[in-house]
């Protein structure tokens, strides 16, 4: 029987029964291409109509052996993967072009080869010897690790079944090449089908797998998202070209927990792995100066103090201006409405430019106080108190939420010198030694006890 194509889109990996120049699912134009039908098995074979073999069945009695993780000596990285890699699992690592994903896998997989586990390196878009010159200014090049350079997918399998290796490393997905699926490397097809053949692989033999994607412009994993569904756990690598600072953050992981977190440096020498994040990204903040305000949030497990800073001015144009750097431009925009149309303190005549310090990306609601602090002291050009940090979410009524984990706050920030904070009531029954607390209720408490009386 004829098979009908399939069109699917490069971009979200929805299916069309036709062709069209935009894809209604995600509106990227020029994105949908014509790819073999669907129905095909995973080794790109059709499904027949016999009867398959019976799979055994157990229950939730049934005693396995623990599953020892294995532990990089990279902490940070450790902390992110919930503990170690677990044999047999599956992980996808994203970021941005240049962002240091190569080099930080390279420097973890060495570290795994020199603690015995057999771990071989594939590389679709460098050559061998380009790989050694990367380690060798790594101060990597004694590591017992085996290197690569393959597209073809059969290959690759059919020396990883040689092999079995402990770990796997494949930089990156969006390269390899299956000769069963009649597609262009990095197409859907390709993705899909590659991703599939080594997961599977992974969970057959036991050997742990790191697969490399790249990220579209939108910062998501390019590829379809089903390719997220198949792996354990999903890691993004972020941070701002104009910054050392690295952030590698877990949006999924079956092993750990997921938002965690581990800070890396970039040096000439690698990615340094940063021991205490909170005292790096306030190194360089000096004397109390109008706009600043210092937030003590909590990513993952790890307690995290980064600084706020707020820029109020009048603006020139009819509109005012509204840029965020570091959190969500939907929510500072929340903020200032309750600001304005709840107290008075008005900002349509002024631009505002906010920006988190150290090019970390803040998503707690807990910062939208310390945001409101930065940008009142921005507009009366009054500094805040040198010594005092901020968390609390703000509702639609100007009252504020009680935040989780007001303890672990705390004790970060005493740790780091800081004697005040001001925090939604319950904050104040979990404090810690040396944190004198300013619980406030609502913004108009806040702004009594921060500022006085202000102009509205």
């Amino acid at each position: 029987m004829t098979r009908r194509p399939a069109f699917t889109c490069t971009e979200c990996g929805a299916t069309h029964a036709k062709w069209a120049g935009r894809c209604d699912a995600c509106g990227a134009w020029n994105s949908i291409a014509e790819e073999a039908d669907g129905a095909a098995g995973p080794a790109g074979r059709a499904l027949g109509t016999g009867r398959g073999r019976r799979i055994e069945l157990s229950d939730l009695a049934a005693a396995d052996a623990p599953l020892e993780r294995r532990l990089s000596g990279i902490g940070e990285l450790d902390r992110v993967l919930g503990g170690g890699l677990v044999p047999a699992s599956a992980v996808l690592v994203g970021g941005d072009p240049g962002i240091g994903k190569s080099t930080l896998l390279l420097q973890a997989t060495a570290q795994f080869a020199r603690s015995g586990a057999a771990s071989i390196y594939v590389s679709g878009e460098e050559a061998a010897a380009q790989i050694r010159m990367r380690a060798a200014r790594l101060g990597l090049a004694d590591a017992p690790l085996r290197l690569a350079a393959e597209t073809n997918l059969r290959d690759i399998l059919t020396t990883l079944e040689a092999e079995r290796p402990d770990l796997a490393v494949i930089d990156s997905i969006q390269t390899m090449w299956s000769d069963h699926v009649d597609s262009a490397p990095g197409s859907v097809a390709q993705v899909r089908a590659s991703a599939h053949e080594l997961v599977t692989f992974a969970k057959r033999r036991g050997t742990a797998v790191i697969l490399v994607g790249h990220v579209t412009k939108e910062g998501q994993i390019a590829g379809p998202r089903v390719v997220e569904h198949m792996v354990d756990t999903v890691l993004y690598f972020e941070g701002e070209r104009g910054h050392q600072f690295r952030i590698l953050r877990a949006v999924k992981n079956r092993f750990g927990p997921a938002d965690e977190i581990g800070v890396f440096e970039m040096t000439g020498a690698g990615l340094a792995e940063v021991a205490n994040p909170s005292a790096l990204f306030l190194s360089e903040r000096g004397a109390p100066h109008p706009g600043s305000a210092v937030f003590a949030g909590v990513e993952g497990t790890r307690p995290l103090l980064v600084e706020i800073q707020a820029l109020v001015a009048p603006t020139a144009l009819g509109t005012a201006r509204r840029t965020v750097v570091g959190w969500d431009s939907g929510r500072l925009a929340m903020v200032i409405a309750v600001l304005e149309a709840r107290f008075g303190i008005g900002f349509a005549d002024r631009d505002v430019y906010l920006n988190v310090a150290g090019g970390l990306r803040v998503s707690e609601p807990a910062a939208d106080l310390a945001v409101a602090a930065a940008l009142i002291s921005a507009r009366e050009d009054a500094a805040l108190p040198a010594e005092a940090v901020f968390f609390g979410e703000i509702g639609l009524s100007g009252a504020l939420r009680p935040i989780a984990q007001a303890g672990t706050r705390l004790r970060e920030a005493a740790k780091l010198g800081f004697r005040t904070a001001f925090a939604p009531p319950p904050a104040a029954t979990g404090g810690a030694e040396g944190i004198a607390m300013r619980p406030v209720a609502d913004l108009e408490a806040f702004i009594e006890k921060c500022f006085g009386t202000i102009d509205r």
